[in-house]
């Protein structure tokens, strides 16, 4: 079975070094190339597989369609378009940190603190040509306790069940070939933008008796990126509570 991956940030870089040492062949790998430190960039490099570009990817499968047998996206931030979602005989399967239909889109760990939410999981589902809409083949959850979890620590909870999810559901694709699904509901869940990521993690200081601070902290509480905070000046400042700084 050959299989081209996709995938970006630590997580994606152990489940590439274990699909390897599955026996499944990876002639190239797609990832965040641009950055030549980054944790699949240097494992792929590692294990001797070309890292392409999506672009690249896409015109290999043109010219040579029946050379791939299946498409895997872990945590890979591009939307993903033919041939790629059409093309492999085995289909084009995507992981996804949250949990299908309910959550598509981006800041899974955020709207699961924020909306205080008492489960979270990760789904593995086929790609279309929308975004996280593709039938459901399988769904991990797990129970988490929004009052202490930050989107950090959720990430973690959530990466240990979804590596869990990926394994299962490839080792059911090199027994079975490719798996049933069940389509998702197209108008059931909510889809989130990076712009409405972005506007979430803003503080009103004009109505902060309306702000649950703590809650919006965890909820965004994710070093070295951005957390919750406000704007002066053209210049963001990230808020930190006394219980995070304990931690650090």
């Amino acid at each position: 079975m050959k299989m081209l991956f996709m995938g970006r940030k630590k997580y994606a870089a152990e489940m590439l070094q274990w699909t390897v040492n599955q026996g499944i062949e990876i002639p190239f790998v797609c990832t965040d190339f641009q950055s030549p430190d980054s944790p699949t960039t240097l494992k792929a490099n590692q294990l001797g597989i070309p890292v392409i570009s999506m672009e690249e990817a896409e015109e290999y499968v043109n010219s040579y369609p029946e050379d791939i047998d299946i498409v895997v996206s872990y945590l890979f931030w591009r939307k993903i378009r033919k041939p790629l979602i059409d093309s492999p005989r085995l289909g084009c399967i995507n992981f996804h940190p949250a949990i299908l239909p309910d959550w598509r889109g981006t800041a899974g760990y955020n709207i699961a603190i924020l909306k205080k939410l008492p489960q979270w999981g990760a789904t593995a589902h086929y790609v279309d040509e929308k975004i996280d809409t593709g039938s459901i083949i399988r769904v991990y959850t797990f129970n988490f306790d929004y009052r202490i979890e930050t989107a950090q620590s959720l990430e973690l909870k959530t990466q240990n069940i979804q590596m869990e999810l990926y394994k299962s559901v490839i080792l059911d694709v090199i027994e079975k070939g490719r798996l049933e699904s069940v389509p998702q509901k197209k108008e059931a869940g909510r889809y989130i933008s990076k712009q409405e990521m972005i506007d979430m993690m803003k503080v009103d200081l004009n109505n902060l008796e309306n702000e649950d601070l703590d809650l919006k902290i965890r909820a965004f509480w994710f070093p070295p990126y951005d957390g919750a905070g406000f704007e002066v000046n053209g210049r963001f400042y990230t808020l930190v509570n006394n219980d995070i700084l304990k931690t650090l």
